[in-house]
């Protein structure tokens, strides 16, 4: 099938050719870019000169098209799994996140028909809470969650995904007492007696993870159609990302299947290069013992589909806003810590050689600058023990830096998985966090472009919302979505609108080895394209958040118009 997109503004990412009119198209692969006459040209050549051909013409009627977007970074499985859950992030209280569950607890009683319906072992999920947006900050705890229901297990997640609150009936059914014991590289914070107050940081989630029910391969399929069908109305054609944090590490698999399923059955909405988190050591090797390793060959090549294995996650730190992230200095809102560091230097060096060793690539969650210190070190005594070239180990998030640790990034060749989007609230905290003199040198991400670090862009939703016009606008304007402070913080920061677009294409790309396939509108890649209402390159700047996608191609075929 061939078609023809025309009379367009056409930003195509690639320096041979960086602007056009027109793009050609035939059974999912770039034909021809160029003006409208060119374009038109070479298919009347594939005509054999005749005025008769099979293509389809679709007017771009003076729209923009890029390159489809990457997501480097994103929680596709938790995304779809966040839609069937209480949705917190516009609770301002306590009160509103106990509200918000009573209701939801009504709907979902009537929707089974009352309490005698009620599925056995059903739990109360919700997720988006944020107590730095609330008057009393501390954050909810069971007693709290217990003013919605006591009858059932009720688990709220934090925004940044590294706290959970349970209530009591929650801990109950966990099994969770005064002696349960503490969990390394994580925390369940108990009252003045010693007893649980249903508050669980980093590790310590997985007590809840393991106890609530679990998903069936056909449960995670739906919601990873469900999850992913927003996104490519968002022009995101392709993604990294962590699902198997969804389900308990012993279920790894389930997600494999569903995934590779999905892509046979040809009903896997977008291209997906999964950043797989498997610690302990053990389950990592049992992974390596089924064969898996990064995919390297590019999405659709050689008989790949949508889906591959991608990268070993490993979430070595927590979130600043909850104060998990590991620095190397006490926190300067809160003397008494220096975040949770989930591995010893051993551990990680130990996680980090194993995947190096068997050809994986690391995705490795670091927002801390004293996690980034681990991190580098890690990699950087694999690389030294086993040399090998074009190993695209990566660490995500890359907050809180210095210039020494700029500087590893780019002698490493490590590429920098960032989220522009979190600008929008973590200024508001990250000075009362580490400092003046660090914020200076943190979420340094121009500088970083500037350096040769190769740079891919993301969301991590739902931490964040998936939207990418938001992502480049913070990237460019260094502001929040409120439009304020007007000069952007940090400044010097700022990224053109050019650096913005090429980390979410062809930084993406290049970070899950789709950089010759994908990434750019060049003759020979697949024609995946993202169509936006307005040309955000010629307008003022304020406009990039009120732009729309209003077409997302994938393999040469609409998959959404407006």
């Amino acid at each position: 099938m061939k078609r023809i997109f025309y009379n367009g503004v056409i930003k195509t990412v690639d320096d041979q050719k960086p602007q056009a009119q027109a793009v050609a198209v035939q059974d999912g692969i770039i034909m021809a870019v160029g003006t409208d006459e060119e374009v038109m040209k070479w298919n009347e050549a594939c005509a054999g000169g005749g005025s008769g051909d099979d293509a389809e013409k679709i007017d771009l009627q003076g729209k923009l098209m890029v390159p489809g977007f990457h997501d480097s970074h994103i929680h596709l499985l938790s995304y779809g799994l966040s839609l069937e859950k209480v949705n917190l992030g516009q609770a301002k209280s306590i009160d509103d996140i106990v509200t918000e569950g009573r209701a939801f607890l009504e709907a979902r009683l009537a929707e089974f028909g009352g309490s005698q319906g009620v599925p056995a072992g059903w739990w109360l999920q919700g997720r988006g809470w944020n107590n730095d947006y609330w008057e009393d900050s501390r954050f909810p705890n069971r007693y709290d969650l217990d003013r919605i229901t006591t009858e059932y297990p009720v688990t709220y997640t934090r925004a940044c995904g590294h706290i959970i609150v349970v209530n009591s009936k929650a801990l109950e059914v966990m099994g969770v007492t005064a002696k349960t014991p503490q969990i390394a590289g994580g925390k369940m914070d108990l009252d003045e007696q010693g007893n649980p107050l249903g508050i669980f940081r980093e590790a310590a989630r997985d007590l809840v993870y393991n106890a609530i029910p679990r998903l069936s391969v056909e449960d995670i399929k739906r919601l990873i159609v469900k999850g992913a069908e927003p996104m490519v109305r968002c022009g995101i054609t392709a993604i990294q990302s962590d699902d198997m944090e969804a389900v308990p590490e012993a279920e790894y698999q389930n997600v494999v299947d569903a995934m590779t399923q999905l892509d046979e059955e040809g009903r896997l909405p977008l291209r997906v290069f999964e950043q797989c988190l498997l610690p302990p050591v053990s389950r990592f090797r049992e992974f390596l013992a089924k064969g898996y390793r990064t995919d390297k060959k590019g999405s659709g090549v050689d008989g790949n589909g949508r889906f591959r294995i991608g990268t070993l996650k490993l979430l070595a730190d927590g979130s600043l806003g909850g104060r998990t992230a590991f620095l190397s200095r006490p926190y300067a809102d809160d003397p008494t810590t220096c975040g949770i560091p989930v591995f010893t230097q051993a551990e990680l060096d130990e996680l980090v050689k194993e995947a190096h060793d068997h050809d994986t690539i690391m995705a490795i969650h670091c927002i801390g600058d004293g996690t980034m210190r681990m991190a580098f070190e890690a990699i950087e005594k694999a690389q030294r023990a086993n040399p090998k070239a074009d190993m695209r180990h990566g660490l995500v998030h890359c907050q809180i830096t210095d210039e020494e640790l700029l500087k590893k990034f780019s002698d490493l060749n490590v590429v920098a998985h960032v989220q522009p989007i979190f600008i929008d609230y973590d200024m508001h905290i990250v000075k009362d966090r580490v400092g003046e003199d660090m914020e200076k040198t943190s979420y340094n991400w121009k500088t970083m472009i500037d350096l040769g670090v190769p740079v891919a862009g993301g969301s991590d939703s739902p931490v964040e919302n998936f939207n990418v016009m938001n992502n480049l606008y913070c990237a460019v304007t260094r502001r929040g979505l409120s439009g304020l402070p007007e000069e952007g913080w940090l400044p010097d920061q700022k990224m053109s609108l050019e650096e913005a677009l090429y980390i979410f294409t062809m930084g993406g790309a290049y970070a899950s080895y789709d950089e010759r396939v994908n990434g750019s509108i060049t003759v020979g890649k697949q024609a995946d394209f993202a169509v936006i209402d307005r040309d955000i390159f010629a307008g003022d700047p304020e406009e990039i958040k009120n732009a729309d996608v209003v077409m997302t191609v994938i393999d040469g075929e609409v998959a959404y118009r407006k």
